[in-house]
């Protein structure tokens, strides 16, 4: 009786109904989040090579887009050329490369134990030295946590050998083409799935997305190649040696922000230790000195045309990542920020809250008082026009 009263008078529900309402859908969300989340982590290795194929088709999409300025093709074939002429040239350098590399490599590990030992020879000779070797684990357990548990293991395993890693990059480039090739067919069927009223703006998203992430690539390769060249420089007049090793290891760790520097200097310093202490604090300052030409000179350039990243909140994606999802969430934590601040941006900042409204109308006025002024120049210059 109570129900129809409710219905005929048109009044609403009672509060108690609405709560439990709302609560029964917070509860539903938090749950879909949770199975979500537990669903990605047997899946977060496909999850990342999908998420890497998608980086590596926007990058070569965005190349093509450049070819066919200058040569007119289509632009499946301006991508298909582009991924040639990558394949050719990196096989060039691999070529040219790989005996030397491989010869430092075997060195770098025979030499590695041996500095370390002799680094925690030389700073138990001070107090604060033997109270931090009291904890630190010795090197043939630190090798074994590093390569058969912890951090890597994930990585380790799914990389564990050199067939696996041609199959998976070779299914990456595959999946990347795919995408590089058409991308029209990819992005109107993700637009198919929302409403037909909302399908401009989920275009308009897609587009700023891809845009940011071909800057931020271009950006990130231009600068791990800008770190590696100078740390060979720097490493071969230091006397360093695996100068060319080190500098590959320095440009490749760059990708990751703000643990990669760190961690690639750590070999060079433990290498240059074996010869003096003074030649490792020379390594300190050239890897400090290159960190801050390049944030100085080479980010500032990339941050003109793609989105800033705050420091402090990429070092937090970064460790939560890494705690959930190992190294390869360590690696991806940066691109994935860049994703998820362009969607706050423009989906909940502009869309939600109106700034694009606010933004879209301060332009319009200011606009309407430019064209007031220069109205008012242009009738003062008829004037003085007149006068004269």
């Amino acid at each position: 009786m109570t129900e129809n009263i409710f219905a005929v008078k048109g009044a609403s529900p009672p509060p108690e109904k609405n709560f439990i309402k709302n609560l029964l859908i917070i509860c539903g969300l938090i749950t879909l989040i949770i199975l979500l989340t537990i669903a990605a982590s047997y899946v977060i290795d496909i999850l990342m090579m999908s998420f890497a194929a998608i980086l590596l088709a926007i990058l070569l999409n965005g190349l093509g887009n450049f070819l066919r300025r200058f040569v007119d093709i289509s632009e499946s074939k301006a991508v298909l050329l582009v991924t040639l002429l990558l394949l050719i040239i990196f096989g060039g350098i691999i070529a040219l490369l790989a005996p030397d590399v491989g010869e430092q490599v075997k060195h770098l590990r025979a030499e590695l134990p041996a500095s370390f030992n002799k680094v925690r020879m030389y700073i138990s000779q001070f107090g604060w030295g033997r109270t931090l070797i009291e904890n630190i684990p010795e090197t043939d357990e630190i090798v074994s946590t590093v390569t058969n548990g912890g951090f890597l293991s994930r990585v380790g395993n799914y990389f564990s050998s050199t067939l696996g890693i041609i199959t998976n990059i070779a299914l990456v480039l595959l999946v990347s083409l795919y995408l590089a090739t058409e991308p029209e067919l990819y992005a109107n069927g993700l637009t198919k799935l929302f409403p037909f009223g909302a399908r401009p703006r989920v275009k308009e998203v897609l587009s700023a997305i891809g845009g940011t992430m071909q800057s931020w690539l271009v950006g990130k390769f231009a600068s791990m190649a800008f770190i590696g060249v100078l740390t060979v420089i720097g490493l071969s007049i230091l006397g360093v040696p695996l100068a060319l090793l080190l500098g590959i290891i320095a440009g490749l760790f760059s990708f990751i922000p703000n643990f990669g520097p760190i961690l690639s200097a750590v070999p060079a310093i433990l290498l240059a230790f074996i010869e003096s202490p003074i030649k490792a604090v020379y390594v300190i300052i050239l890897f400090v000195a290159i960190q801050l030409i390049e944030s100085n000179l080479v980010t500032p350039l990339i941050e003109r045309r793609t989105v800033e990243l705050p420091p402090a909140l990429t070092i937090v994606v970064q460790l939560i990542l890494g705690v959930l999802f190992g190294a390869l969430g360590l690696i991806f934590a940066s691109p994935i920020l860049a994703v998820v601040v362009v969607l706050v941006q423009m989906l909940y900042i502009q869309d939600v809250l109106g700034d694009r409204e606010i933004s879209e109308k301060i332009k319009k006025e200011e606009g309407e008082d430019n064209s007031d002024e220069s109205s008012e120049k242009s009738e003062s210059a008829d004037s003085m026009s007149i006068l004269s």
